[in-house]
């Protein structure tokens, strides 16, 4: 997530648009992501010691290809809005404000973004799609998160060792992570 979003909020252009397609482009070529799901980070481009200490979530509806809005989930106190407002732009979307429950620790924001995808991507799976789609009831979970990580990990390597050499590694399940 760093190198993407570094290409797309700092990089040149070219390098900026190519990311983005890489993105956004099916195998073919074709353009058929209706939602961007873009972690954004308070890394410094310029000093590579600063590596962020805060991740937010960058949610980009391209279902209207002309006029594509984008909404940034924060969960503590609006600290990525300056950076997320420049990668809004950057895509080319207009930034809608949305509301999204407050972390009550200095450490969790990684927790907030994983789970805030997670109900996001649930909710536009239903078709969900009011005008905003609001996180002001989010419970982020860091133990539960924790726990979907590690069941989906054995779930893999039980699959790694029983599958034939050929055969690609699935998770079991996939709507247990999910």
């Amino acid at each position: 997530p760093l190198i993407a979003h570094y290409h797309l909020r700092l990089g040149d252009e070219s390098t900026a648009l190519s990311a983005f397609q890489r993105i956004v482009n099916d195998q073919n070529g074709r353009d058929t992501a209706d939602f961007l799901f873009l972690p954004v980070s308070d890394a410094s481009a310029s000093d590579p010691d600063h590596r962020g200490t805060h991740w937010s979530l960058l949610l980009v509806d391209r279902r209207n290809r002309e006029g594509p809005a984008a909404y940034h989930y924060d969960s503590f106190r609006g600290q990525n809005d300056e950076f997320a407002a420049m990668l809004a732009q950057r895509l080319g979307t207009r930034l809608e404000p949305v509301r999204m429950t407050q972390q009550r620790n200095g450490y969790d924001c990684g927790v907030f973004v994983v789970d805030g995808t997670r109900a996001l991507v649930r909710r536009l799976a239903r078709r969900d799609r009011p005008a905003v789609l609001h996180l002001d009831n989010l419970v982020a979970d860091r133990e539960q998160l924790q726990r979907r990580l590690s069941t989906a990990t054995n779930s893999a390597r039980a699959g790694a060792a029983a599958a034939e050499p050929e055969s690609s590694t699935q998770i079991a399940d996939p709507a247990e992570f999910w």
